[in-house]
């Protein structure tokens, strides 16, 4: 009787074993099934696998579901995405020749023998339609940014070959207004998309110009950190106030006290956005009445 209790014992120790080892394996099965999805989402393959009827699978099941949905999501943004990338590029020509004929009969029409009191229209009409093509261009550029049409392609770059190349295109519009531009740099480099950053310290340089009075100084000065090269574009303008700083990096915001000066108020959001998208960033320093300093930092690894 003893040695059928202890067989019966240890057949009850064997079978429970086996359940537990069975338990134990669909459970490891069902966690790498569900590991291997969610590996495949990180991806953006959002895929679903079989799964059986228990308990944990119904985590599974759901989980399945989810990347379902998801799957269904990343593609509806992936046609939505074209479909912008589409409507950019159709706004992008088709208003680019209309535009450009009608500065061009404009300029044309400055020219000829009109009455003086018709010539100051003329003029008004060449400056808005200058403005509004800069601000179809900005646009244009924006759309394409956040739709990740346009990528960045940041390498290792001197930083005085772009700087350079930015300040002289700028240099007659500075002199047409009086304004001394300097540039002090020496030997930095860092890690950025060359056309793309030019374009950004263009645009800090374009704010300078417009916001130093005749006679005033616009300066490019740079400095190198451990893990950063920084760019300085300062003027000696009429300054930002303080409750005003936060804002000057949206869209379309116009300073008050610069509600005359050309712009439309785009150009320091793109920048900010041309920045940042290469791991950089960029910060305002200003006094009112002594001027203000935008300091772009490009990371150098």
């Amino acid at each position: 009787m003893q040695i059928w209790l202890i067989l019966l014992s240890a057949f009850s120790v064997t079978a429970a074993g086996i359940v537990i080892l069975i338990d134990r394996y669909k459970t490891k099965r069902i966690l790498n099934e569900i590991d291997t999805m969610l590996d495949e989402a990180i991806k953006g393959d959002f895929l679903e696998s079989t799964w059986d009827e228990s308990v944990l699978s119904s985590v599974e099941g759901k989980l399945a579901r989810y990347l379902k949905s998801s799957a269904l999501s990343s593609r509806n943004l992936r046609e939505q995405k074209a479909k912008i990338e589409a409507l950019v590029a159709d706004i992008s020509h088709q208003t680019k020749t209309p535009i450009a004929n009608v500065l061009l009969y404009a300029q044309l029409l400055e020219e000829q023998n009109i009455p003086e009191e018709t010539r100051p229209l003329v003029t008004s009409l060449i400056g808005q339609s200058e403005k509004l093509k800069m601000l179809i261009e900005a646009l244009v550029k924006t759309s394409r940014l956040e739709t990740g049409i346009f990528q960045f392609h940041p390498k290792r770059n001197e930083v005085e070959t772009m700087l350079a190349e930015a300040v002289r295109q700028y240099l007659p519009k500075a002199k047409k207004k009086q304004i001394r531009l300097t540039l002090e740099t020496g030997d930095a480099e860092a890690v950025f998309d060359s056309k793309w950053t030019a374009e950004a310290v263009g645009n800090l340089l374009d704010n300078a110009i417009k916001n130093t009075p005749s006679g005033g100084a616009v300066s490019v000065n740079v400095s190198e950190y451990d893990m950063f090269c920084r760019i300085d574009v300062s003027d000696n303008g009429c300054g930002i106030p303080e409750e005003e700083q936060a804002k000057v990096f949206q869209r379309f915001y116009r300073s008050p006290s610069a509600a005359d000066a050309e712009g439309v108020g785009i150009g320091l959001f793109l920048t900010r956005q041309i920045i940042t998208g290469q791991g950089g960033y960029i910060k305002l320093t200003s006094k009112p009445g002594e001027g203000s300093t935008f300091s772009v930092f490009l990371p150098r690894e």
